[in-house]
């Protein structure tokens, strides 16, 4: 009985922490969006050529893949609830002091800084999820972290872009920063009644060298290189694209890019709806959660084309809005399916290692792109390898991961 009371609370805390969480990534990728917003104005009064620009944008991503690794670790072995916290702390400080930025090296100090402190996101995201939700509610549930990573550049580039047409590009980062700090009473409020029964983590713990030998792991972890590459890429350089290359103002392509952004977390709470309405009446949910992973990365390739080789607003704006309806499915059913085969004792160290993988596309993506864009005078050959990239992940998720069920780990 006491066991059973003990699982109901559990589960109601979920609701509230899963919202909390929803709200921790929308700032994650409000503050991570940031430079890319304030780059129109910041690249120039830096003097960053488009290489520097960026090596200052894949700084970020220099600790914050392997600090997953770290993380993930972490959070399936001490308080996930503290660790949480611990890391928002230090990425509002980074953010906020970004806008006192006066060259390349503090930018580049400042986005390592914020890679430590937003590295515990997803696998501490994912340990509560795995914990505290069920398998029926699961795509719901990522869904609703998946909408704001949607809505946190939505909400960083309407404000951002404002912000940046009447007063510049330093009180971005400053008044992101504070804004992120706030988040953490409401936290400590909700999860503190947690913190006493998981001090010491789950008492199960899967050695991350032993998750480093497990080849489902690694393909997951190579196909999330596919999933975030065409992500970073747009995250990063679109408002530098539509400004400077298709010459819309910074009004016109905050406008585009909010819409598209508000659009992909509508679409991301209907996908992660319908998937478990459809593993509800019995369809198996490996199917459901990787056939859908496959159709996004085949419309998203599709999308970013026509991006890069639309020349009209309209045209832009529609190859925005394709993107967006199903952009939100990569955000959600890829922690899915990581929770599926990891379970709650090890879901953190899990997808630890999946993101620390694929975030190694936030290190290679940014300088790659800044050397095509340098070396061929052009944007296009930067679209077309994000395209293809991203394209080819919609094989590798259907072909390369077994079938979606627990595995044993110990």
């Amino acid at each position: 009985m006491a066991e059973g009371m003990q699982d109901t609370r559990t589960r109601q805390a979920g609701l509230w922490l899963t919202l909390l969480l929803s709200a921790l990534v929308l700032l994650n990728y409000v503050d991570r969006g940031a430079l890319g917003i304030a780059a129109p104005k910041l690249k120039d009064e830096l003097l960053l050529s488009a290489t520097t620009f960026g090596i200052a944008v894949s700084a970020f991503s220099w600790v914050y893949a392997p600090a997953q690794f770290a993380v993930g670790w972490l959070s399936d072995r001490f308080c996930v609830y503290r660790l949480i916290a611990a890391g928002l702390a230090v990425w509002a400080l980074a953010t906020f002091l970004t806008g006192f930025a006066n060259g390349l090296a503090m930018l580049v100090v400042l986005r390592v800084m914020l890679g430590i402190g937003e590295g515990v996101a997803f696998p501490s995201a994912s340990k509560i999820i795995a914990r505290h939700v069920i398998a029926e509610r699961r795509g719901l549930a990522n869904s609703a972290v998946a909408a704001a990573l949607a809505w946190g550049p939505a909400l960083g580039t309407f404000a951002g872009g404002l912000i940046l047409s009447y007063f510049g590009w330093r009180p971005i980062f400053i008044v992101f920063g504070l804004v992120t700090l706030l988040w953490i009473v409401p936290w400590l409020l909700v999860s503190r009644p947690q913190w006493r029964a998981y001090v010491h983590g789950s008492g199960k713990n899967v050695p991350v060298r032993r998750l480093l030998r497990n080849r489902t792991v690694w393909a997951m972890g190579i196909g999330h290189f596919c999933n975030t590459y065409g992500f970073y890429f747009l995250l990063a350089w679109l408002p530098l694209f539509l400004v400077k290359v298709r010459g819309l103002s910074i009004i016109e392509m905050t406008a585009m890019t909010t819409v598209a952004y508000v659009v992909q977390g509508f679409g991301a709470l209907g996908w992660g709806w319908l998937s478990d309405r459809l593993v509800k009446g019995g369809w198996d949910e490996g199917r459901v959660r990787k056939g859908l992973m496959c159709i996004y990365l085949l419309v998203t390739a599709a999308a970013i084309l026509g991006i890069g080789f639309s020349s009209s607003p309209p045209a832009i704006f529609a190859c925005l809005l394709l993107n967006a309806v199903f952009g939100g499915i990569g955000g959600a059913q890829a922690y899915a399916i990581a929770q599926v085969y990891a379970g709650p004792e090890a879901a953190g160290t899990w997808v630890g290692v999946m993101n620390g993988l694929g975030n190694t596309s936030g290190i290679v993506g940014p300088v790659l792109t800044g050397l095509l864009i340098e070396n061929t005078g052009s944007y296009m050959a930067a679209f077309m390898v994000s395209a293809v990239i991203v394209g080819f992940g919609a094989i590798w998720w259907w072909a390369a991961l077994p079938r979606v069920e627990r595995l044993r780990l110990d």
